[in-house]
């Protein structure tokens, strides 16, 4: 049986060319790992070529593995698997066996993000650095330096500005310790891999001439490193076979630069291109409506998305009033399938533009009794950042609380080491004692936390505890926590007195534990609603999707909304978003929102106006309110533990 017979007539083309530059654009749930993995098996199996000639690139190891296991099942278990893995993993092989060349010895070690900045902080401390320069956003510059294969000297000659200055001193030491060290941080694998095949066209040409078909997946993704170590590698033969959606570029955050897909014909005049346009796993309806949305941009490449599936469901576009009755509608419509016998709850998922709108979902989502995972991300109440937060509160609302003292006398860090921490536990935790150590003016927040809002109090010791300063660095990291913080505000601002505010928070805690209760969750523990950031999602599939949040300033973006470039962005997050669905999407968007702390009243995201009215189904509050009134889940919401009225 030969490998092409199972593909449709588009994938058995693009497996069966191999002679020369290919650019595969494939659609959403059109089969691309199939493609990826069929034509590893054809070039050994039916062309005879050797594994060791091909060379396959994938951005996770999960996928390299997927595919090695893929391979192995169309081969059989004894056929060996060619070079497969990330562009991080192959640069790391080569470099064991040639960085001797640069001066490193094959021995080296890899430095994680905790080894950098260790290394950052003695260096900084060591070149009189000031403390205006944030540490974290001087590696952060480093990495894009290297990704954009940026030397240190080159760095200097264009150094602007204190801060860029600074880096620039940094930057130098730092590549000089980490040599002496013997040494590499994980830009410095291809960055170095780089270096090394420019000094030594010799070694360049062998890797090469070794490597004669190369296939790299997910080619919208790659930076402008990874897209120079894949045109070296190609330089002797042009056999690059690239797989990849442009409607499906939503990394630029992470130095991804989509005109490398854009550009392939360019770079590779003689390339043939291959459209994988049939879509297995959507209706007609997500399709068209996915559709209608991208070709709104003009970055894009065509690609005329089909499928033969089923018409399906109408898209349902729910206005909720504000966050709580988005919420609802979400866990009222999944119980009322589950209980049914329709759906499982891991047949769900719910998808949202920012970490920070999980919260409303997970709240609610608890009390509802629904079992949920978060991808990517930590439970709201269990980020870090909330939990310090929390505790700084707790030592204003009680002053003896032992474990919350524990926690936040040394955060951020202010000098308090092991043996002052002991003297304040034995002394019962005197205030005095710790204004005296800490210089946390923590008294007169308690004497007057009667008289102040709540969220005003958790503003107070987040600014004067040195909390907030701790986390703007300038990082994602840094920017992610602090929103969690607004967004926990948000929580506080609907409460009259902290006590009661830190009662609701520990009620919602005291409930989040997994249950096997019939009456309050009728699946097993690993039967649960998907929760993720709609970047996370690329790459899923499920039964029913919803995305909340379909307002300007939430999706697009609010960061989004002055560039064109940055909007498109955002469209085609939403295009990915859709398209994760298999037979029913929900699109919510509220009339005012409470979210990072402020009340806020957007409009109707334009990415809705841009589906035609005849795929969407406006789903009223009334049919909401049909199914709340539905016997079955009237009784599941009776049986509920938190007893409270969930009307809409």
């Amino acid at each position: 049986m030969s490998v092409l017979d199972s593909l449709n007539p588009q994938q058995k083309e693009a497996v069966k060319y191999f002679d020369g530059p290919s650019l595969i654009v494939a659609g959403p749930g059109s089969g691309k790992t199939r493609v990826l993995t069929h034509k590893i098996a054809y070039l050994i199996k039916e062309r005879g070529v050797s594994p060791f000639e091909i060379l396959g690139i994938t951005f996770t190891n999960k996928a390299a593995n997927e595919i090695k296991e893929r391979v192995g099942n169309l081969m059989g278990a004894s056929t060996r698997v060619p070079w497969l893995g990330t562009f991080h993993s192959m640069c790391a092989r080569i470099l064991r066996k040639e960085a001797s060349l640069l001066g490193i010895s094959p021995n080296y070690v890899i430095y994680d993000t905790d080894d950098q900045k260790s290394l950052i902080k003695h260096i900084a401390k060591d070149l009189d650095i000031p403390p205006r320069t944030n540490l974290s956003v001087a590696l952060s510059s480093i990495s894009s330096a290297k990704n954009e294969l940026v030397t240190f000297e080159d760095y200097e000659k264009y150094a602007y500005g204190p801060f860029q200055k600074d880096v620039a001193r940094i930057y130098r030491e730092y590549q000089k310790r980490l040599h002496q060290s013997n040494a590499l941080d994980f830009d410095d694998l291809i960055f170095k891999t780089i270096e090394l095949f420019s000094l030594n066209e010799g070694l360049r040409d062998t890797y090469s001439r070794r490597f004669k078909y190369i296939l790299i997946d997910e080619y919208q993704d790659t930076n402008h490193a990874q897209y120079v170590i894949s045109k070296l590698l190609a330089k002797n033969h042009n056999n690059i076979c690239a797989v990849g959606d442009m409607s499906q570029a939503i990394y630029s955050f992470r130095g991804a630069d989509f005109r490398n897909i854009l550009n392939f014909q360019r770079d590779y005049p003689a390339a043939k291109i291959f459209n994988l346009a049939q879509n297995y796993r959507s209706t007609k309806t997500i399709i068209d409506a996915a559709k209608n949305i991208i070709k709104h941009n003009d970055n894009h490449i065509d690609l005329d998305l089909w499928t033969q599936n089923d018409k399906g469901d109408l898209i349902s576009l729910y206005e909720a009033e504000d966050e709580k009755e988005e919420s609802l509608y979400i866990g009222f419509n999944i119980i009322d399938k589950v209980l049914k016998g329709s759906s499982s709850y891991k047949d769900f998922a719910v998808l949202y533009r920012t970490n920070a709108q999980s919260r409303s979902v997970e709240e609610q989502f608890i009390r509802l009794g629904i079992p949920y995972k978060l991808i990517g991300g930590i439970k709201f109440y269990s980020r870090k950042e909330i939990k310090d937060a929390l505790s700084f509160l707790r030592v204003i609302q009680n002053p003896k609380d032992s474990v919350s003292w524990e926690r936040i006398i040394n955060t951020p860090p202010r000098g308090v080491g092991k043996k002052s921490v002991d003297d304040l536990s034995k002394s019962g935790w005197d205030l005095s004692l710790i204004e005296q150590k800490t210089r946390l003016p923590i008294k007169g927040l308690i004497r007057n936390k009667d008289a102040m809002p709540v969220v005003e109090l958790l503003d107070k010791i987040l600014d004067v505890s040195g909390y907030n300063e701790y986390l703007n660095d300038g990082t994602e990291e840094g920017l992610y926590r602090l929103e969690n913080l607004k967004e926990l505000k948000s929580v506080a601002s609907q409460f009259l007195t902290l006590e009661d505010f830190l009662e609701n928070v520990s009620l919602v805690e005291a409930l989040d534990v997994p249950t096997t209760n019939n009456d309050r969750s009728i699946s097993t523990d690993k039967d649960t609603v998907t929760l993720m950031t709609l970047h996370s999602a690329k790459g899923l599939e499920f039964k029913e999707v919803f995305i909340i949040g379909m307002e300007e300033g939430l999706l697009p973006h609010s960061k989004s909304l002055f560039a064109k470039e940055d909007i498109e962005e955002e469209r085609r997050l939403c295009y990915v978003g859709i398209t994760r669905a298999k037979e029913k999407i929900h699109l919510t968007y509220t009339r005012s929102r409470l979210y990072l702390g402020s009340m806020n009243s957007n409009i109707v995201s334009r990415f809705v106006s841009e589906i035609p009215g005849e795929y969407i189904r406006f789903n009223t509050k009334s049919g909401m309110q049909t199914i709340h009134m539905d016997k079955g889940l009237e009784k599941y919401l009776d049986n509920l533990e938190d007893s409270r009225d969930f009307n809409l």
